[in-house]
């Protein structure tokens, strides 16, 4: 796995929900050293408050670790169904299967720390965490209605999830924020808030099978369109760019 030389840090104010617009404004970006076998990232931010006790997980922490076990399966699921959908296009059932991957890891963490996984069907678009199973079925349906469009525009929506998810990863999902929980800030929960040294080390790894999915998308994408041409659809342009190393 090839290092992550780059990093999302806090100051992101927004976040797209979907369709095909580039949304969701951010700002900060930081570089920081990776080793070739451990993914560590260097945060340019960190809470006065973030837990420093590694058996167990603070509420902040509990909340997202579950929300990402179901944002690592609607990724699996979608690709999945895109594969079948756009079977030449062999990215999808590549990718599918590193998601599986990545969605299996959280699942071992959270019961790591003897929660409950919120994922009790893995049928393809099935969500059935309490707080969020509905907001992931309707992202599932929305990503593959848009997918059926053109197998560019599935190319589209692949790059579109994996933003998406490196966002999610770094800091608190808006949709986590905008619930009454008591976590108020987009810098109250993720990569940016945790000093759990496990979840670093996760989240740590997701972002950076996320950089590598989002380059292989991208490269697709710009078969069709033009090199240097691919407009950043969740992420600002200039951290798309530096994860794409232009």
């Amino acid at each position: 796995m090839k290092n992550l030389n780059k990093a999302l840090v806090s100051g992101f104010v927004g976040l797209a929900i979907l369709a095909g617009t580039s949304s969701a404004v951010a700002r900060g970006w930081k570089s920081e050293s990776a080793s070739t076998d451990e993914t560590t990232l260097t945060r340019g931010w960190k809470s006065a408050s973030v837990s420093t006790d590694d058996t167990a997980l603070d509420y902040n922490e509990k909340i997202h670790l579950i929300f990402m076990r179901e944002e690592e399966k609607l990724a699996r699921d979608v690709y999945t169904t895109l594969s079948t959908m756009y079977p030449n296009s062999v990215i999808f059932g590549k990718i599918d299967n590193s998601e599986q991957a990545h969605t299996t890891a959280v699942k071992a963490m959270i019961e790591k720390y003897g929660h409950e996984d919120p994922n009790t069907n893995d049928n393809i678009g099935v969500y059935t965490g309490e707080d969020y199973g509905w907001y992931f079925a309707e992202k599932y349906n929305l990503l593959v209605e848009r997918a059926t469009i053109s197998e560019l525009e599935a190319l589209y929506v692949g790059a579109f999830i994996e933003e998406l998810d490196m966002m999610d990863i770094n800091q608190c999902p808006q949709v986590i924020v905008d619930a009454n929980n008591g976590i108020n800030d987009v810098s109250e929960c993720g990569w940016i808030y945790t000093n759990n040294p496990d979840l670093q080390r996760l989240y740590g790894s997701l972002l950076n099978g996320s950089d590598n999915h989002m380059e292989g998308y991208v490269r697709n994408i710009e078969k069709h369109i033009g090199k240097g041409n691919y407009q950043a659809q969740v992420l600002s342009q200039e951290q798309v760019d530096e994860i794409l190393d232009r």
